[in-house]
């Protein structure tokens, strides 16, 4: 089973510590160039104009600190990723509580995507950063952040037939890498009326992610990611089969 999460806006800066090794993260072979260029494009960006990077960041004035923090990523302290992130999704996954077990399995089987990154692993030591998959970076690409990960992480991620893959990230991460062979499982929530509820999607895909780590035997099909979201009183729960060959399931969680 592999589990992709998306990146939290919300970060935990570490006090002290040693600024990112690119050598250390994962992947580091596939993805370790593209992530230097994308740290440099991004370092070069906050440290020029600061209205041109609050522009191209997609962040309003008063987050201006962001700007400064991303100019010094090359020396600022790096902590695990499980650290860093600290968003609605991350703490409704409460990693800090899980099981040894479940412990040992989110160290292998969980990535979290990020346009800085690509990917990282929880116990991959990185900064905290400002980095949308919608900001732009114009050093960097014009086509876009996940169009320009696409294929480093189309050649570095695991795909392969009875490999089930469930895929917790929103859409613009998603963009930027599905894969083709794995079975494909997405977890959403709406209304009983079908419109997206994006707050409780996020407390949900949190809750689903440990209940899949922390499960007795590892999940392996569909169902198994349905059964998981199940509970709580949040609502019914539907798991909807792929529209297309080679599209994603749906485990569609319903408010009540």
């Amino acid at each position: 089973m592999l589990v992709l999460l998306p990146p939290s806006e919300g970060k935990r800066a570490p006090e002290a510590g040693a600024p990112v090794d690119l050598t250390a993260l994962a992947f580091a072979h596939a993805l370790g160039a593209r992530r230097a260029k994308a740290l440099a494009a991004l370092v070069k960006l906050a440290g020029g104009n600061r209205k041109r990077a609050l522009r191209h960041l997609g962040l309003p004035l008063g987050l201006s600190a962001e700007v400064d923090r991303d100019a010094a990523l090359l020396t600022a302290p790096a902590a695990p990723a499980a650290d860093i992130y600290t968003g609605v999704l991350f703490q409704h996954l409460d990693l800090a509580t899980l099981s040894p077990t479940a412990l040992v399995r989110a160290r292998e089987q969980v990535l979290v995507a990020s346009a800085l990154w690509g990917v990282v692993a929880l116990e991959d030591r990185i900064p905290a950063y400002r980095l949308s998959i919608g900001a732009r970076l114009p050093a960097l690409t014009r086509s876009g952040l996940a169009a320009w990960w696409r294929p480093a992480l189309t050649k570095a991620l695991p795909d392969e037939p009875g490999q089930l893959t469930v895929d917790l990230r929103s859409g613009g991460y998603a963009a930027a890498w599905r894969p083709k062979q794995a079975t494909l499982v997405e977890v959403k929530a709406s209304t009983a009326e079908g419109k997206p509820i994006s707050h409780m999607a996020k407390a949900v895909r949190g809750t689903v992610a440990r209940r899949l780590l922390q499960a007795r035997s590892a999940a392996t099909e569909p169902v198994d990611v349905a059964r998981a979201a199940e509970g709580d009183g949040v609502g019914r729960v539907a798991l909807h089969e792929p529209t297309r060959p080679g599209g994603a399931w749906t485990v569609e969680v319903i408010a009540a």
